[in-house]
């Protein structure tokens, strides 16, 4: 599909509204992205670091490397493409609903005001257990380095994030199929929209008989039919133009 002229979406005609976001939305905050030229999967050894493998391996090393993606985040703001969407969430009307569904880890929709969102690979403010089912809320600012002890059974905490190789929760599968069963508008940001699950959204959206929209810096290759509108451009100058919300 051509990239268009990018246009206001009239969000009053749609019902049920779901966001998909992935790294290229939280570029203008200084996160970086996870595939391309610059991207993180390309500068590290992604087996020894970031999968379930190298969980069960050595934990210590994982959770020094999510520290250092942590510190980032510590610092990061939401920029005009989150608060867009955070604005439109707050302006609808009680017949109206609209989920953000994110393949981030940085908690920043939440941080510009969204409500209802859906975080398909966790989120690095929270640590839990690799054995108990003790969690909690991480303090970013001070994080530690070192891999600290679980305070109800001793074994290792991790950063409560998806790894290559694990599967998806039972609550982020579940509420990802309930929002997209029914929507009529679905809008993909910032993702390359190749990543499962979050690669046969659109289909499933379209499925639904919503109107489909890509919005990123370059298109999608190969394209994904399932798109009828593409808009090209840096996630935090498309989205407020598009939704027609600013910071």
């Amino acid at each position: 599909m051509t990239a268009r002229e990018v246009s206001e979406v009239s969000i009053a005609g749609y019902r049920r509204i779901v966001i998909l976001t992935g790294a290229g939305i939280s570029a203008a905050s200084g996160l970086p992205t996870y595939r391309g030229g610059a991207g993180l999967w390309d500068e590290i050894d992604v087996e020894n670091h970031a999968t379930a493998a190298a969980m069960q391996a050595d934990p210590i090393r994982v959770w020094k490397f999510f520290a250092k993606l942590r510190a980032l985040v510590a610092t990061a703001k939401p920029n005009p493409a989150h608060f867009a969407i955070a604005t439109v969430e707050a302006r609808l009307t009680n017949t109206q609903s609209l989920t953000v569904i994110t393949q981030n880890v940085d908690g920043l929709h939440t941080a510009a005001g969204s409500r209802q969102v859906v975080e398909l690979h966790g989120t690095l403010r929270r640590s839990r257990c690799t054995r108990c089912d003790y969690s909690c809320a991480e303090d970013l600012e001070t994080s530690r380095s070192d891999c600290p002890p679980c305070p109800n059974c001793a074994s290792e905490m991790r950063p409560d994030v998806l790894l290559f190789d694990e599967p998806l929760s039972v609550d982020a599968e579940w509420a990802s199929k309930k929002a997209l069963r029914d929507c009529d508008l679905f809008i993909a940001v910032g993702t390359s929209g190749t990543v499962s699950p979050a690669s046969n959204f659109a289909r499933s959206a379209e499925y639904a008989g919503a109107r489909t929209v890509y919005v990123n810096l370059e298109p999608m290759r190969p394209a994904n039919p399932a798109f009828r509108e593409t808009y090209l451009g840096r996630a935090e100058q498309v989205l407020p133009q598009l939704l027609g919300g600013a910071a």
